[in-house]
């Protein structure tokens, strides 16, 4: 009993222990908030604490909106159809801006040129209320979902849309429908390139614009602003081109197949730089013409002279058509740097001609002396004027004055000379019948150096009026 009255008390004191410890937290508890209130009303200068401007306003973000294809009525129209299908074509304005010309290629005939193209048409199924008539601007994920025209550059060999750091494409669509598409591309398209007149020519460059799939029935594509539409930047250049200008045109382009297209041009014209092909080909080339004419005032009798300056020149000038040829097509005409080199290679070869011709003849000359020494064996290698006088009626030969023969037909210098000069006496009548009598003696007279003399004149003549000629009819 003892015990059980021990245990009453104390659930009696531990239950007054709870009691007391509750009524001290929420006394704690009320003070607090009595004083945060305090500390709010000495901020607030005495104000209400439910005043407005501690109301927190709504967070627009979070707001439950209208989505873009919602408000777009995307999903109430079939867009794989045209706009205003069955009726009228639809117009599609197209301008250009021109960023880059990156490389023109004579060899695989084609340019390559990155611009920002824009398509202009209306679309009433995406037309839209509006209060202020701003218009909404997309990316391409919603270019997939709407109907745009079917664009392609007519003889492109590569094309693609910029895709960094997105698909550089964008859509902007006004209230009343007009839409605004624009995307920028880079494409390479090939070109017939004319190459007669290189390097001293001007080409026309055009880039095609057509629809694939509707006809003039259903679209009709059209320059904006006319030739306005197409603009450049002012810092586009090439390194051997100069641009002239750039203009549009558009014209009908017929299909047996599927018919009349309208078709957009952009025409660019370009005249080519000449300083680096005179550079790198005509001086050059002119250089070597010139320096196969030093083998013309070269001894005939060095052979080992002017055999090798011939050679050198004539392979120089054969490694010069080889590399201008290696970076050219090959066409089936003529080019205008082809008609210089290859004359520039003739005028070098002629100059070797010319000194086997001059060898020759020498050598026939020198064949002829011999023969005329043995016929004439006392006008020849006569070193003592005493020696000169010879009985006529023993060697039927006169006296000859040794100013007059001296040592023709004698080396000179390691040599024979150039002219010899033979007189005959007429009193032995088997000489008269061999040699021509001429007042008593015969003049024969060999000159070996008159090719070497004219070639000095004629060669040098000949290749500065092919110079006149050839630039005042490329220039």
């Amino acid at each position: 009993m003892q015990v059980d009255a021990v245990l009453v008390l104390f659930c009696v004191w531990l239950t007054g222990a709870v009691g007391r410890m509750a009524q001290s937290r929420g006394h704690k508890l009320e003070t607090a908030k009595q004083s945060r209130s305090r500390r709010e009303t000495s901020m607030d200068g005495g104000k209400k604490t439910g005043s407005p401007i501690y109301k927190r306003s709504a967070d627009m973000t979070k707001s439950l909106m209208t989505k873009s294809e919602q408000l777009l009525r995307i999903d109430d129209h079939d867009f794989t159809m045209r706009p205003a299908f069955g009726g009228p074509p639809i117009p599609v304005g197209v301008d250009v801006q021109v960023e880059s010309l990156d490389t023109i290629s004579e060899v695989d005939m084609d340019f390559t040129m990155t611009l920002y193209l824009r398509h202009y048409w209306k679309d009433e199924r995406l037309s839209f209320p509006s209060t202020n008539n701003q218009s909404m601007t997309f990316d391409s994920r919603l270019v997939k979902k709407i109907w745009v025209p079917d664009m392609f550059f007519v003889h492109s060999k590569r094309s693609f849309i910029h895709d960094t750091t997105t698909d550089n494409v964008m859509l902007r669509v006004f209230p009343d429908g007009n839409v605004l598409y624009s995307l920028r591309v880079t494409v390479t398209a090939m070109c017939n390139m004319d190459l007669s007149r290189f390097p001293l020519d001007t080409q026309t460059y055009s880039l095609e614009i057509e629809s694939y799939a509707y006809t003039d029935d259903d679209l009709m594509l059209y320059w904006k602003k006319g030739n306005e539409s197409l603009n450049t930047d002012d810092r586009i250049s090439l390194s051997q081109f100069l641009i002239q200008k750039f203009h549009t045109t558009t014209k009908l382009a017929f299909y047996s197949s599927t018919g009349w297209y309208n078709r957009l041009y952009i025409h660019f014209t370009l005249r080519r730089h000449i300083f680096f092909f005179l550079l790198q080909t005509y001086f050059p080339a002119t250089l070597m013409v010139m320096l196969s004419w030093v083998s013309f005032w070269i001894d005939r009798r060095a052979v080992p002279a002017r055999v090798p300056l011939g050679i050198t020149t004539v392979l120089t000038m054969s490694t010069i058509i080889t590399g201008v040829n290696a970076s050219m097509p090959r066409v089936s005409y003529i080019k205008a740097v082809d008609i210089y080199l290859w004359v520039s290679f003739v005028f070098v070869f002629l100059s070797v001609i010319e000194y086997a011709a001059v060898n020759y003849l020498s050598t026939v000359q020198e064949r002829k002396e011999r023969k005329l020494r043995e016929r004439l064996p006392c006008t020849c290698g006569i070193g003592n004027p005493d020696e000169m006088m010879i009985d006529p009626q023993i060697t039927g030969y006169g006296s000859m004055d040794v100013n007059t023969t001296g040592n023709y037909g004698m080396p000179e210098n390691g040599g024979c000379r150039d002219r010899m000069l033979a007189q005959v006496s007429l009193n032995d009548p088997q000489i008269t019948r061999q040699v021509r009598p001429s007042r008593g003696y015969v003049n024969i007279w060999i000159d070996t150096h008159a090719i070497d003399k004219y070639s000095r004149v004629l060669f040098p003549g000949a290749y500065i009026l092919f110079n006149v000629i050839y630039w005042s009819i490329y220039s």
